[in-house]
């Protein structure tokens, strides 16, 4: 039987200190998101990433796998939305068992509207306090976290991609 290996004092505080900016910085950001477009942090990552992809349009399941989230739960958003009028869904003509998810202009003009609020938010929270030394290095361990962490590789994708997914390798996620 093995021993757990415990955190030492300073990962410790590494570790709490982590955990509360991600839980203060994702909590303001929710806050802004539903106060100013009624809608989760969830769903405007859906949006950005459609709004990303060539033609608008994405398989379902590649979105899933590139916002690090299940089939069914990406499924649920994207029904939530195509309600809205936001995304529509529809056959995927190279393959019968996929559907494609594609922004509709609506959801683009959704988008656009709620986008200045978002960006100002995560300014505010998150690089207004960081210098830019400080914001390299916490691109550099999230890239290295993810990198560590991911099964498959995420967004965005390099190089010429259609709703079926990347030609080339995608690099590391960044949303």
């Amino acid at each position: 039987m093995s021993h757990p290996r415990w955190l030492d004092e300073d990962q410790q505080r590494t570790w709490r200190a982590f955990l509360a900016a991600n839980r203060l910085v994702f909590e303001r950001i929710e806050r802004q998101l539903q106060a100013d477009a009624g809608m989760p942090q969830a769903y405007y990552e859906i949006l950005v990433r459609l709004s990303e992809a060539p033609d608008r349009t994405l398989r379902m399941s590649l979105l899933a796998t590139s916002s690090l989230s299940s089939r069914s739960r990406v499924s649920h958003a994207v029904a939530r939305m195509e309600e809205a009028g936001w995304i529509r869904r529809r056959s995927c003509p190279t393959d019968r068992r996929g559907q494609l998810a594609e922004l509709t202009d609506e959801g683009m003009q959704v988008l656009r509207d709620t986008a200045p609020g978002h960006v100002g938010t995560v300014q505010e929270v998150l690089f207004d306090a960081l210098s830019p030394e400080q914001q390299r290095m916490l691109r550099e361990v999230g890239e290295t976290l993810v990198t560590h962490l991911s099964a498959q590789p995420q967004w965005p994708v390099d190089g010429d991609a259609g709703p079926d997914g990347p030609q080339a390798t995608p690099a590391a996620a960044t949303s």
